[in-house]
């Protein structure tokens, strides 16, 4: 059944572009199958090179007792004039190397030269004795006393995750802040071995193996994380549904056109983090041309937290954190900002907001607005215009977010086809002028690769100085080097997938998982009779508490004098590290 369903996807799956990594769209094809494909031969290669090292090691052994025989032989006759058989002589040589002893010969060597070949020959015997004690006797030891890789889990009520990815490293750390058991499925013996070291529980096996799943006690989990590519994800569904059919399943999909047949396999739930990523990162672009907060969130009746992004000639620009006008507005405060790409909670009231920094303010909605129209530059504005860069599954995403929001959108793409205004690779800077971006509020690098997406912001850059960029990374590493070549906003989709998926394992609901920073809902026992000012959440965790829910209520005019209640649900923003800490602080 798997195999007449991977072949049913495989024929009926269209990706959604071609193999030119500047095609700006993204393919459909998952990533982990070849890098299973790769192991055999790195496994193969390690394997190998120690049988010949050891090939090597011996040939050249032999050849040296050779040596030492025949100037042992011709020493013994010219020197001490005795005719010694070669036999005779090789087995004075085995008897050397082995340091065994020299038997009745020793007391015939009494010239001085016989006497030096000796000693060399001694010490030659030691030193290849030292050398293969480390280079094979050793690692022969630790091979046979070393286990394997873990091939089973014992557990209940825990998450069986199958990948790991970039996307997956998120979800894990989700996981592990908030205490849930985890497992990660992994064919590959090389990230096996990684994952081990690093402490997370991993099992070696082919997630699409009805034997591997019940080998992790997938009957008795919480839920099944299909994480690797859209196909793959199908065969571990049926599998899933074969073994543990009332199990939870979960399915990361990356072409939208394959959700259906997830939701056909079994899958619970689908999600779809390019939508997600392609809605939000539009969310950004058309904010800078609207008074309105578009992207904010509602956290309570009276409550919203918004990433603002500061525009040049704005009256935020030039002015300090302190100084902005913020705490003349009620409730209304500044949690957190990134400083050319650099998170701070809180900022530092001395720090200066330039046309780089991006404010996380929260409040009530018209304190929320007030800063939004003072990060807007006070300078004439295009027409509501945005260029997208890219029109894959993330671009269409967001120019079908951008038009849904009245503004008019220019697409740029490699190939040819619907929907695209200018064809051309937009590392280039003709193609950016043909697709006129400086007349652009902003450009949107919806690209599949990164290395193109930072070549083609410092393009954008330098042919529109004027026009904010706003980009997509594909891996976390790439995030702080495309905010270096002059992006105003980056979104990484490993993070937006992984929230996501963590945002329906836990408990607490992730507020926005889609953004740079997470707001969690969770309680707090270990806090419960001390104030908000005694137990100093932000100086020992980073996260900000901006409002707690109490008895069906949501209370925002909060002070350090808040005293925390049993049953209290505080309400947190931070970055990663800083939920993960406050996570440990309140268990």
């Amino acid at each position: 059944a798997n195999s007449s369903w991977a072949a049913f996807v495989a024929s009926d799956a269209v990706g959604d572009a071609g193999g030119d990594l500047r095609s700006l769209g993204e393919g459909s094809g998952p990533a982990p199958i070849s890098r299973r494909f790769l192991a055999p031969t790195r496994t193969t290669r390690r394997m190998a090179n120690p049988a010949r090292r050891a090939g090597l090691y011996l040939l050249g052994t032999a050849a040296v007792m050779l040596v030492y025989a025949l100037l042992y032989q011709l020493g013994m006759a010219r020197l001490e004039g005795i005719d010694v058989r070669f036999i005779e002589s090789l087995h004075v040589v085995a008897e050397t190397f082995t340091t065994v002893g020299y038997g009745e010969q020793a007391g015939q060597w009494e010239s001085t030269a016989m006497l030096a070949l000796m000693i060399a020959m001694q010490f030659t015997g030691v030193a290849l004795i030292f050398l293969t004690l480390p280079a094979f006797v050793l690692p022969l030891f630790a091979e046979a006393l070393a286990t394997g890789p873990p091939r089973s889990y014992d557990g209940t009520g825990h998450v069986v995750v199958c990948t790991f990815s970039p996307t997956v490293d998120t979800l894990v750390t989700e996981l592990a802040a908030r205490g849930k058991d985890h497992v990660v499925v992994e064919p590959d013996p090389d990230v096996v071995e990684s994952l081990q070291a690093d402490g997370v529980d991993v099992v070696q096996g082919d997630p699409e193996d009805v034997e591997t799943l019940s080998a992790v006690a997938v009957e008795d989990a919480d839920a099944l994380v299909a994480a690797a590519g859209d196909e793959t994800n199908a065969s571990v569904i049926l599998a899933a549904q074969h073994v543990a059919p009332e199990t939870r399943v979960l399915s990361l999909v990356e072409n939208e056109s394959h959700a259906d047949y997830h939701r056909f396999a079994g899958a619970d739930e689908v999600i779809q983090p390019r939508n997600a990523l392609g809605e939000s990162l539009a969310g950004k672009a058309s904010a800078a041309v609207s008074t309105g907060v578009d992207g904010g969130v509602e956290i309570g009746a009276d409550l919203e937290i918004s990433e603002l992004l500061v525009q040049p000639g704005s009256p935020l620009d030039g002015n300090t954190v302190g100084d902005c006008g913020v705490h003349d507005l009620r409730g209304t405060q500044i949690v957190g900002a990134w400083f050319h790409g650099e998170f701070v909670s809180p900022p530092d009231p001395e720090q200066v907001i330039d046309e780089y920094t991006v404010l996380l303010v929260v409040g009530p909605e018209d304190g929320v607005e007030t800063m939004k129209r003072r990060s807007l530059s006070e300078d004439d504005h295009p027409q509501g215009h945005i260029t997208v860069a890219g029109y894959g599954v993330v671009g269409s995403a967001v120019a079908e977010a951008i038009t849904a929001a009245g503004l008019s959108v220019t697409i740029v793409d490699i190939e040819d086809k619907p929907g695209v205004d200018v064809v051309g690779d937009v590392t280039e800077p003709l193609t950016l002028e043909d697709a006129d971006v400086a007349s652009s509020e902003a450009i949107v690098l919806a690209l599949s690769d990164d290395t193109t997406a930072l070549f083609a912001a410092l393009v954008a850059r330098r042919v529109a100085p004027q026009t904010g960029i706003i980009a997509r990374a594909n891996d976390d590493d790439s995030t702080p080097k495309l905010y270096r070549a002059g992006a105003k906003y980056v979104l990484s989709l490993p993070t937006v997938s992984g929230r996501m998926l963590a945002s329906k394992l836990l408990d607490e609901e992730v507020i926005t998982p889609e953004t740079q920073v997470e707001v969690v809902r969770r309680e707090a026992p270990a806090l419960v009779g001390q104030t908000l000012g005694q137990a100093d959440v932000r100086a020992r965790t980073g996260c900000t508490v901006i409002a707690v829910e109490r008895d069906g209520r949501t209370l925002t005019s909060i002070d350090a004098d808040l005293r925390v209640q049993d049953g209290d649900t505080l309400v947190v923003a931070g970055d990663d590290d800083a939920i993960d800490a406050f996570a440990e602080l309140v268990t």
